[in-house]
């Protein structure tokens, strides 16, 4: 098992926090966020939205481990599914802002892509 400095860990665990917020507040069109949420017509927009989580990962992944430059394509795929059910759900409940269910959800939503953020540095200091 290798041991791995706090500071090391902390400072890509905020590395990855930056990168969500970019990729999921900063570089998504009002087009990608809309877009996802439709019943028709999601696929594209969904793809562009986790295809920016995805090439930030990459960048991380470059500069602290570029043999491990599959774990972009690690969280595509699991961002992508973690908002395509987010929003199955939220159509099927018929949530909206205004309900308490959608806020839930939307927090579950961020809660889970923490903690793929946080399995990601494992597997860049693990890997």
């Amino acid at each position: 098992m290798a041991l791995v400095p706090v500071g090391t860990m902390a400072a890509l665990a905020a590395t990855m926090i930056v990168k969500h917020y970019l990729a999921d507040f900063v570089l998504q069109t009002d087009w990608m966020a809309r877009g996802k949420e439709r019943a028709q017509g999601w696929l594209v927009p969904l793809i562009a939205h986790a295809a920016c989580h995805a090439a930030l990962t990459l960048g991380v992944a470059l500069v602290v481990a570029p043999r491990l430059w599959w774990l972009a394509l690690v969280d595509f795929a699991i961002h992508f599914s973690i908002d395509r059910v987010k929003s199955v759900v939220a159509r099927k409940g018929r949530w909206t802002q205004a309900d308490a269910q959608f806020w839930w959800l939307l927090g579950f939503d961020q809660m889970l892509h923490g903690l793929t953020d946080i399995g990601l540095v494992a597997g860049f200091l693990s890997l």
